[in-house]
């Protein structure tokens, strides 16, 4: 399991964005960057300072993953047939902890890790722990018994802040299918993300 290296609003104050959507994110109060030259105007970011900024907010987004995982996917999305961009949002949104947190099974990424990492999350019937898993379309994924009763796990399914996406087949408040691999349109991402940017990124 990837362990969060920093405080997860870090990069919304470092990208100037709401990065994951949350009410409490300190960019809803104050739009510049942290430390004490975070107000002070901005130069001009070179092509390389952009294709980076794109990448580190991607990686970040999925509970930053580490860069040899992340790596390691652009490589296998490149070798894939059709458009690397949208391959690599595909194998991204095939990670176990992603789906559970699609699922609303889990209030953030990092819940979604834990919950996993705890053995509280089934996978066709089978207990599974490894957040970064990548699961098939139309395996069903599903909450262990102790999971469901979880306070987390209630919150996370009262969340208005979000909905489900249409790939992912909810029955009842404890199962989902996973219906089909997703294009960049229907992740419902916050912000809007430029994998293209990443892929120019890593081939350069």
């Amino acid at each position: 399991m990837s362990k969060r290296s920093s405080a997860k609003y870090k990069l919304d104050r470092r990208m100037g964005e709401n990065v994951f959507g949350r009410p409490k994110s300190p960019v809803n109060r104050r739009e510049y960057g942290p430390g004490q030259h975070g107000q002070r105007r901005k130069s001009k970011i070179s092509d390389f300072g952009i294709q980076l900024r794109a990448k580190q907010k991607l990686k970040g987004y999925y509970g930053d993953v580490t860069e040899k995982q992340f790596k390691r996917t652009y490589v296998e999305a490149s070798r894939m047939k059709g458009d690397a961009s949208q391959n690599l949002i595909g194998l991204l949104e095939r990670r176990l902890d992603m789906f559970v947190y699609r699922a609303k099974f889990a209030p953030t990424i990092w819940a979604a890790r834990q919950l996993v990492s705890h053995g509280h999350i089934r996978v066709n019937g089978i207990k599974c722990n490894i957040a970064s898993r990548r699961i098939d379309v139309g395996d069903v994924i599903e909450l262990g018994s102790k999971a469901q009763e979880m306070a987390l796990v209630m919150e996370a399914q009262s969340l208005a802040e979000r909905d489900i996406p249409d790939y992912v087949a909810p029955d009842g408040n404890s199962k989902a299918q996973f219906s089909r691999v997703p294009t960049l349109d229907e992740v419902p991402y916050p912000v809007k993300m430029e994998p293209n940017l990443v892929i120019e990124f890593y081939s350069r």
